[in-house]
Order: C-alpha cells, then structure tokens, then sequence
C-alpha cells in the first residue's frame, strides 16, 4: 500500500509539474504572461464546438448554389464556366492543427503545419462537398487554388480524394510554388474559363487588393468591393487566422507574443470609440 501512495505522488508530481513548465510566467511579477496560442483557444473552440459555425457555412453554401444556378441561366458563355475555391478553411478543416498548436506550444512553421498535411486528415466543412458537387452537376469545372506548397500536393490530391471531391487532380489544383499570392492562378484558369464564383476564408482568395490593408485594416476596400460580396465573392469565417491578423500587427514579423497580446488588446474598440 504504501508504494501505490509513493507511485500516486510521484505521478501527481510529474503532472504538475509538466502543467507548470508550459506557463510562462512574467519574472519580475510572477503573473502568467498570455502565448499566442493561448490566444487561439476561444477562436478554435467557436469553430470546432459551436453549432453556429456549422450554420454559417451551411448557410452560405446553400446561398452559392442559388447565386450561382442564376447566374448560370442569365449569362451566355463564351468560355467553359469554371468555380474557384481556396482549399484550407473553405473545403477542407484544418482546425485540429491549431488544437495541436495550443497543446504543445508550438508556434506555426511550414515543417510544423506539413506535419499535419502529410496526414490527409482534414476533413470536409459543412456543405462544402455538396456545393463543389452541385456545381459540377452544372456542368462548372471546379478548380483549387491553394497557397499549400507544391510539396504537399500528393497530400493534398489524396485529402480531398478520400471524401470524393470533384477534380481532386494536378490539373485542377494550382498550389503555391514561391508567392502567395494567386493573382497569376486565377488569370491562368481565367484563360480557358470563364470564372463565375471564387469561393474562400481570406480577401486575398478574390483579389490581391486585399493583400495590404493599409491602416483602415482593409475596410474602404471590402466597401469598394462591395457589390460583389454575394455575387462573386464568396466568403467564409474564419477566426483563427489569415490576412486580418496579419493587418492588425501591421505586417511586422519581429513582435514576439506578449507585443502581439499588446496589440490585439489596444486594437480594442470601447464604449466611446469608433
């Protein structure tokens, strides 16, 4: 009896002990100073765990297939019809990534994140396979277009085969090869296509307009676009990272995570501001 109390311990100690060498503390005050992954707690428990999100996307899925039937039956093609999708957040469900990021401490690195893709666990968001499906029984060829890297695209083409994904195929999935930017994707489908719908989580999925944000975070923008919102552009939540967050640091790549807590924290609007 008296070894299974020593074992206890022991192993209660080792467990406690483990939970504290993931804090990180402040060493002057001793207060716990909040990680960056930490941060990503609230953003990834709404997207796993809330029914709403589950009703946002099938409520904007459902919403595409309408816009775009209508769309095909009042324009004349001169080109085959062709939909665009971002893949990450928009088709497929990475957010156990970022669970594993806040578990582990880890923060976000290409070896990191290609990890996770060489998995080929990502599983589909609600409606996205019915739409991509709804829209090839329309006689629209679907297209990814994706900022994975070309090393991932076995990955990928594999990822989204599991689930039956129309044109889960190298010829219909234009990963990233250096630029994140998709302006040179977009244009190549729009050669031999005409594209009637692009579908994705972040602006930069429609436009390489979004990409710099300026200091107004990219709002007079979305207001310049905003007759497409709907029309054309088709567009997702997600809370838990993308161009957004990259405007509100302001682009800088050197602030470490109690600067970002900082930021994110100051870039608060109150009662009395606009």
């Amino acid at each position: 009896m008296k070894k299974v109390t020593i074992l206890l311990y022991t192993l209660l100690f080792l467990s406690l002990n483990n939970c504290i060498s993931q804090e990180k503390t402040d060493s002057l005050t001793g207060k716990q100073i909040v990680t960056e992954n930490e941060y990503l707690v609230q953003s990834v428990l709404w997207y796993q765990q809330s029914a709403e999100m589950r009703a946002v996307y099938y409520q904007t899925f459902n919403m595409a297939k309408i816009v775009l039937d209508d769309k095909l039956m009042r324009i004349r093609l001169s080109k085959p019809a062709a939909l665009i999708v971002d893949i990450d957040e928009t088709m497929l469900d990475n957010s156990p990534f970022e669970t594993e990021s806040i578990r582990s401490g880890k923060g976000y690195s290409n070896e990191y994140w290609m990890e996770w893709t060489s998995m080929e666990k990502a599983k589909p968001l609600p409606g996205a396979f019915d739409f991509v499906k709804h829209a090839t029984e329309k006689g629209v060829e679907v297209f990814y277009i994706s900022n994975r890297y070309l090393e991932e695209l076995e990955e990928t083409i594999n990822n989204l085969k599991k689930y039956d994904f129309p044109n889960a195929d190298t010829a219909h999935i234009l990963l990233r090869k250096d630029r994140s930017d998709k302006t040179n994707r977009r244009n190549l489908v729009a050669e031999t296509h005409v594209v009637v719908m692009l579908v994705g989580d972040n602006l930069a999925d429609f436009s390489q307009d979004f990409a710099n944000r300026g200091e107004d975070l990219g709002f007079n923008l979305v207001d310049e676009y905003k007759d497409n919102f709907g029309a054309i552009f088709i567009i997702l939540p997600n809370p838990m990272y993308g161009e957004w967050s990259n405007a509100i640091y302001k682009y800088r790549r050197d602030l470490n995570d109690e600067e970002k807590d900082s930021v994110r924290k100051a870039s608060l609007r109150g009662f009395e501001e606009k």
